[in-house]
């Protein structure tokens, strides 16, 4: 991962992953690199092949809108990964910025509390900052101080609960460098981007695809110890007044056996709900800080 060329990254990774058929480009022949080429690339954005290279060597940082939207279309960018290609290219200021103290307001944190569903308030870098019950029954990682992405990639019993890991994983990271964009100087991004990419092969595969992805809602399909299969809705909502926090909750569609289980697990938490820091459970530690 190269932090001081992020342009240039980005755009290597995309053209990789783009066949030459779906452009309209024939493949003849042992091609040595995958997805396209950096001339076939500049020919098709309607540019130079040296203006290109300078740009994917981070010699150019300063592209148009006019040239970084060919490139979108040619790299067949959606519309939040092409605005994450233009983001790229926006000045950062030169002092270091404090990091923001994530704070959940007290009124966020009485939602929780009455809410008939599994819910946790999200930080900018994934770190679960409150969570409810309900949540903390769904996956015993749902807790304060533990980190969505540290458990779901580490963690052998949170990857066990999902019945399609890869997907999930893959747009959890997805995700995660939507939220983070193009501000990667933060030592606690840092370090735990480090942390992620020495601990797990499959990080470092899907972190160097640079895919991003909008917080939309998603199926999701876990396999829980107590109450078995469940499919789940998830929504990301903004919490207002708290800039870069997230409130996530799981929901089953009313009439189905998920909605059934979710009432049953909602039930045995309410009678035998293990805590945060119950000895002998799952999670129960949370991340070292």
């Amino acid at each position: 991962m190269s932090e001081t060329n992020t342009l240039g990254d980005y755009l290597r990774a995309r053209r990789e992953l783009v066949q030459p058929e779906s452009v309209g480009l024939a493949a003849h022949g042992v091609r040595r690199v995958p997805g396209l080429r950096r001339e076939e690339v500049a020919m098709l954005a309607g540019i130079s092949s040296d203006y290109y290279l300078r740009l994917e060597q981070g010699r150019d940082r300063n592209p148009s809108p006019q040239v970084l939207e060919a490139l979108a279309r040619v790299l067949q960018l959606d519309e939040p990964a092409a605005d994450y290609l233009l983001s790229l290219t926006t000045p950062k200021p030169r002092r270091r910025r404090r990091a923001r103290r994530e704070t959940v307001p007290a009124g966020t944190r009485q939602l929780l509390d009455v809410l008939g569903v599994p819910a946790f308030v999200e930080g900018r870098y994934f770190d679960v900052l409150a969570a409810n019950d309900l949540a903390r029954a769904l996956s015993p990682c749902l807790a304060h101080g533990h980190n969505r992405l540290r458990d779901v990639f580490l963690d052998p019993g949170e990857k066990a609960l999902y019945e399609d890991w890869d997907e999930a994983t893959a747009r959890l990271v997805a995700s995660f460098r939507t939220s983070v964009g193009s501000d990667t100087d933060d030592p606690g991004f840092v370090r735990l981007v480090g942390e992620l990419s020495l601990g797990s092969e499959r990080f470092r595969k899907l972190w160097a695809r640079h895919d991003v992805r909008s917080c939309d809602t998603v199926p999701v399909r876990l396999r829980h110890p107590q109450v078995g299969e469940l499919t789940l809705g998830l929504e990301k909502l903004g919490v207002t007044g708290a800039k870069g926090l997230l409130l996530v909750v799981y929901h089953a569609a009313p009439g189905t056996s998920s909605a059934e289980k979710l009432a049953l697990l909602a039930s045995l938490s309410s009678t035998c709900t293990p805590g945060a820091d119950a000895p002998g459970s799952r999670c129960s530690s949370g991340p070292s800080r």
